[in-house]
């Protein structure tokens, strides 16, 4: 199993940036797949960002190509989505998971809003 703990949403301007950041426990992070999804009042939960767990492969959704970026560290068992360009619409709650085989594992979220 893995618990995963999300950090460092918060308040930004339109065109800020933000960098969210999720600590895994488990001593077998490295084999899971890794991703970013957000939900917004009112809107079903969507993938933003997810990485092959050798970070060799990664997807993003088509509103955050370009401005977002997904990255994970398994000698620190983390991973980080780093947030340029920000707009309204990506005002969300953030969440981190973790996908391995038909286990998926979700953290408890953090806040992201911009405001415009």
């Amino acid at each position: 199993q893995v618990q995963l703990v999300e950090s460092g949403g918060g308040l930004v301007q339109a065109g800020g940036s933000l960098r969210l950041s999720c600590a895994a426990s488990g001593r077998t992070f490295s084999s899971y797949d890794m991703g970013w999804f957000r939900q917004a009042p009112g809107k079903e939960r969507e993938s933003v960002a997810v990485i092959s767990w050798s970070g060799s492969s990664t997807y993003y959704g088509d509103s955050v190509k370009g401005r977002f970026t997904i990255s994970r560290d398994n000698a620190k068992n983390a991973i980080d989505l780093q947030m340029n360009s920000l707009k309204p619409e990506d005002t969300a709650v953030y969440y981190c998971s973790a996908q391995l085989k038909s286990s998926t594992y979700w953290g408890q979220g953090t806040q992201v809003t911009v405001s415009s």
